[in-house]
């Protein structure tokens, strides 16, 4: 009867062919089982693989007969077989993929997962990354005013599950590091936009950002910002009374930065200063109301759209009178048109003898 051959002499009589296996290898090999809790992949040569419960679930469309690329965990499980990971190994292929993108430039397509204040988490091939904040494109970043961070957290919420463009920034395998770019991926196409626009062009954009100091818009993925001096030709204390994010607005184009435009919307239209001004010579005698009181005076409303000023030496009483004792906010007054600098945009009042006589007492 002939002698029963065993595994190690069948190894050996396969010479070097047939390699030990060791831990960290990627190996492949053929579904051969699909249970509850485990997968069992036919090995060939090296025996069977197991793939343990927690990983059954990585392969959603694992068939019997299916090739698959596994990483050996451990070579000499108590049955004989060896243990293997599916997750790893289709990491590990992610990096090489990774680091093939990062060096073309490629521009490639992600879908966020979750995120936090600081940003997106993104997976890629089984690398999961960081799309940061400030990597964002104009139509994504999430301008607020102040620091919401909750109103920030929901912005970035809503893009979640949603198709970006981006680039790979950086990527470092050794320290799990791979971080994305919305901004890189659209900067060509933003050059040329560039290119296209002058200054004094009228450009529809979409309100991304009302704060305290202006309004974000977004032109064609360009971002443009409108000072809040720029907003109305009247004087605007909150841009949130003017317009709300998501707003289609039209603006012109007063300045063209390097990744940016300055935007007015008030120069779109005549400014109505120069028309009522008309109405106003030396020596009127006119009604307004007062709107702001500094160290320095008084600014008073005497028409819609003409604010003047009374300056301190206009007031009586020397130098060290005090604005803030002979006026008060909305307060309406009489005072005499001293000069008109139309071309300055400029006109200087004073108060009436009458009225001085009243705030001096």
């Amino acid at each position: 009867m002939a002698k029963a051959t065993t595994m190690d002499e069948l190894l050996a009589a396969e010479g070097d062919s047939v390699k030990q296996l060791a831990t960290g290898e990627a190996i492949t090999g053929t579904v051969l089982s699909i249970r509850k809790h485990e997968v069992l992949i036919d090995l060939g040569a090296h025996g069977i693989g197991l793939v343990p419960r927690r990983e059954v679930g990585f392969y959603r469309t694992l068939n019997i007969g299916d090739e698959v690329a596994a990483s050996i965990v451990d070579t000499d499980l108590d049955n004989g077989y060896s243990l293997l990971s599916l997750r790893k190994a289709a990491k590990d292929r992610g990096w090489d993929e990774v680091i093939a993108k990062m060096e073309s430039g490629e521009i490639i397509e992600v879908s966020p997962y979750d995120a936090n204040r600081g940003g997106l988490l993104v997976e890629y091939d089984g690398v999961r990354g960081f799309l940061p904040v400030s990597q964002l494109s104009a139509e994504h970043y999430p301008r607020v005013g102040g620091s919401d961070k909750d109103e920030i957290l929901q912005r970035l919420n809503n893009l979640i599950g949603k198709k970006l463009t981006v680039r790979i920034l950086d990527c470092d395998r050794r320290a799990n590091k791979l971080i994305f770019s919305e901004k890189e991926a659209i900067k060509d196409g933003l050059a040329a936009r560039f290119e296209k626009l002058t200054l004094g062009d009228s450009v529809n954009g979409v309100v991304t950002g009302v704060v305290d100091f202006g309004v974000f818009v977004n032109v064609d993925g360009i971002e443009g910002l409108v000072h809040i001096s720029e907003i109305s030709w009247e004087r605007v204390n909150n841009p949130g009374d003017y317009v709300k994010v998501g707003d289609t607005i039209s603006a012109k184009i007063i300045a063209i930065d390097k990744d940016r435009l300055s935007l007015s919307i008030k120069q779109l239209s005549e400014d109505p200063w120069m028309t009522e001004v008309d109405q106003f010579k030396s020596g009127d005698k006119v009604e307004g109301t007062v709107t702001r009181i500094t160290p320095f005076g008084a600014f008073v409303q005497i028409s819609p759209a003409v604010e003047a000023l009374v300056h301190v030496s206009e007031l009586g009483g020397g130098d060290e009178v005090d604005p803030e004792k002979l006026f008060t906010l909305n307060e309406r007054k009489e005072f005499i048109v001293l000069d008109v600098e139309k071309e300055n945009r400029k006109i200087s009042l004073s108060l009436t003898d009458k009225t001085k006589k009243k705030t001096t007492k």
